[in-house]
């Protein structure tokens, strides 16, 4: 009888990762343990064959399963309207950083298309759901933060009203490498910008935590800090 999906899964179930990914996911309780190069590999090979079928059929009762969602979702060769299709599909299940922070990246077709990615990803900018608003600010660090967006990503980060911990935390990260990338307008953004305090700080966290930024600059970074 033919393997289903999921006992390829069961068959890459890792007990010593599964205790190391549950750590970093401390509100997640169906984690089974396996490597996320596993899970990729296992996308890239679903993706050769009758991938839609997989995509509607698939289930989510593990972490993994919905992992693989999004990265067969990243991997398939399909129209760009197609794949945004599956994105809007895919968007709702997630319920977690790491499958949110994993399916942004995977989602390499958006370098091709970033105008059309771009106005598809307003709508999420005002959603209220934690995990569709970090889906757009993850989105958006993964693929904007250059000349021609750096002003439009500021301009969205500091919209970003949400009281989530993992928005919080995806608007600092982001910040940080509009930071890193263009010190000088990112430093003048947090001059005069509109974030809470948590968020705030957690930017400049970030930022003196890089290894790409000298001493100088993060003394000066720290002295920023809003008590």
């Amino acid at each position: 009888m033919e393997k289903t999906v999921r006992d390829r899964i069961l068959e890459m179930v890792d007990k010593d990762y599964q205790k190391f990914s549950s750590s970093l996911n401390p509100n997640v309780d169906n984690i089974l343990g396996v490597r996320l190069p596993n899970l990729r590999r296992l996308a890239k090979e679903i993706a050769k064959g009758d991938w839609q079928n997989y995509i509607n059929t698939a289930q989510n009762e593990y972490f993994e399963e919905t992992m693989l969602q999004g990265m067969v979702i990243g991997t398939i060769k399909a129209d760009i309207e197609e794949v945004l299709r599956y994105v809007t599909d895919f968007v709702p299940k997630i319920d977690n950083w790491s499958v949110c922070d994993s399916f942004c990246s995977s989602l390499k077709i958006v370098k091709n298309h970033r105008v059309r990615v771009w106005e598809f990803l307003q709508s999420y900018f005002s959603s209220k759901k934690e995990y569709e608003l970090r889906f757009a600010i993850v989105m958006l660090l993964n693929y904007y933060i250059d000349d021609r967006y750096l002003h439009d990503v500021l301009a969205r980060l500091d919209q970003v009203k949400h009281e989530g911990y993992y928005v919080k935390m995806a608007v600092a990260w982001a910040l940080s490498i509009c930071f890193i990338k263009y010190p000088q307008e990112t430093f003048v953004y947090l001059k005069h910008n509109n974030l809470d305090n948590f968020t705030y700080n957690k930017a400049l966290q970030k930022i003196t935590e890089s290894l790409r930024i000298d001493k100088e600059t993060k003394k000066t970074i720290r002295s920023m800090k809003r008590k």
